[in-house]
């Protein structure tokens, strides 16, 4: 909980508040400690996916290594675009941005195995997507009635069900290793386990910093026993610059219609969920709901910061629902606090020695902390189906849309007669289940709903007075 001595309710609940430097500052670390691991963790995925190399000696090395260091400066010029904003843009409150977990199905199918040439393909998605997201602005508050629970929960679940994969795979010992004897190896499967049970320990038995920080930490122990295990090679942080600034167009621009569709619907989804973080940032910190001028600044931030990100070949971004419980948790609304955070992303992001230290973590440590990571995601997307009335109707259109989704994603040869572009977007299994799920939801009538409702009543009236 925050130090209420440091100013009254009545501030504590204000956007515009400023606190002492002494309690702003470690608020403001708190905040990045909490989204750090989540930020630069789809950089390493993707560049796994194209096939980059991890060690020094691979050419495509340093490309991961800038995506990383592009990972934390542009989350940190994203949030300010948040906290401090700028005419309509922002919705000058804690708005913690991060790189977004949700596009990574949709890229993945994108880049796999085709190295540093297929990322300006993927820059262009990310700098059209992010134009498209901005453009929702104008009209979100309209759209929200076609994404209820039942449809942003499926979606959430789907992107948690399409990236544990990944977690397992990294665990074992990474894309790479798979087919050689050290894939899936106990000493592989032990780092990632402590990793796994350090979080957990973490999480549920300590309060404050250490439970926020709980992924963190746990990636931290998992580093520190691989490192006499000989799995930690320190060679990359001597070929890292001490500062660097980031490159216009770095994996230049590329447009393909698979990955402007794809990064379109999924910003639809992104905007959803940003609308959500900040009603959820004025309920918990401010008791309030959100003005239709701060949902309207935080989707042109939302979208503007994730343009911005691809013309310098960084990935898409969106608002962090970890730092909403936060700030629930410490009962400071302040954005100047979430300013600081940003600050340190950016002097982060400007120094590739740091991105060289997260370069040397192994792939099995990281594992372990992306299993916890996506799980609960799904964990999420399950939190969210529970407000959903499962009548018949809401039912089938669960059934259908899930079935398809991931049954596409599971089986992706069943698409193989399919053009290129269709094959891409259908088989990332998110977006045919939330294009099923929305369309169905539209199109079903509601008395379909009432009518099994009315149904289940009267059978149970019926048996009643038979007994």
């Amino acid at each position: 909980m925050a130090d209420t001595s440091i100013a009254t309710p009545e501030q504590l609940r204000d956007p515009d508040y400023m606190p002492p430097l002494e309690k702003a500052i470690p608020l403001g670390i708190q905040h990045v400690l909490a989204m750090f691991v989540s930020n630069v963790t789809p950089a390493i995925i993707v560049c796994g996916a194209a096939g980059f190399g991890f060690g020094s000696n691979s050419p495509d090395f340093p490309q991961m290594l800038y995506m990383i260091q592009m990972s934390m400066l542009f989350a940190g010029i994203a949030t300010l675009f948040q906290t401090m904003g700028f005419g309509p843009v922002g919705a000058r409150l804690p708005v913690v941005q991060g790189t977004s977990f949700a596009f990574i199905p949709i890229m993945i199918p994108l880049v796999a195995g085709k190295g540093v040439d297929a990322m300006a393909v993927l820059m262009g998605g990310v700098l059209v997507g992010g134009v498209f997201h901005a453009c929702l602005g104008l009209f979100i508050g309209k759209i929200r009635f076609a994404l209820p629970p039942l449809v942003t929960g499926l979606v959430v679940t789907m992107i948690g069900l399409a990236l544990v994969k990944v977690g397992i795979q990294y665990a074992a010992g990474g894309v790479p290793a798979i087919g050689t004897p050290e894939y899936g190896s106990g000493q592989n499967w032990f780092v990632a386990s402590v990793v796994i049970l350090v979080t957990l320990g973490l999480k549920f038995f300590t309060r404050g910093m250490l439970s926020v920080s709980a992924v963190l930490l746990g990636l931290v122990a998992g580093y520190i026993v691989a490192i006499p295990m000989g799995m930690v090679n320190f060679g990359n942080i001597g070929n890292a610059a001490y500062f660097a600034l980031p490159k216009p167009f770095h994996f230049g621009l590329e447009f393909s219609a698979a990955a402007i569709i794809g990064f379109c619907l999924m910003a639809f989804v992104s905007a959803v969920e940003t609308v959500g973080d900040v009603s959820g940032i004025t309920k918990g910190g401010a008791g309030r709901e959100a003005t239709d001028t701060e949902i309207q600044g935080a989707t042109y931030a939302d979208g503007l910061g994730t343009a911005v990100s691809g013309l310098f070949g960084a990935l898409p971004n969106t608002s962090f629902s970890q730092n909403v419980g936060l700030i629930a948790m410490t009962g400071v609304m302040s954005r100047h606090v979430v300013t600081i955070g940003a600050i340190f992303l950016i002097v982060a992001g400007l120094i590739p020695k740091i991105g060289a230290i997260i370069s040397t973590v192994p792939i099995e440590v990281l594992g372990g902390g992306v299993i916890v990571m996506f799980g609960m995601v799904v964990a999420a997307g399950v939190s969210m189906l529970a407000d959903v009335t499962w009548n018949r109707r809401n039912m089938v259109i669960f059934a259908i849309a899930l079935s398809l989704g991931l049954g596409l994603q599971l089986e992706p040869g069943a698409l193989q007669h399919m053009p290129d572009t269709l094959k891409v977007l259908a088989t990332s299994g998110i977006l045919p289940a939330a294009l099923i799920a929305i369309v169905l939801n539209l199109v079903l009538p509601e008395e379909l709903a009432a009518e099994a409702t009315e149904e289940v009543s009267g059978g149970m009236a019926g048996t009643s007075a038979k007994d």
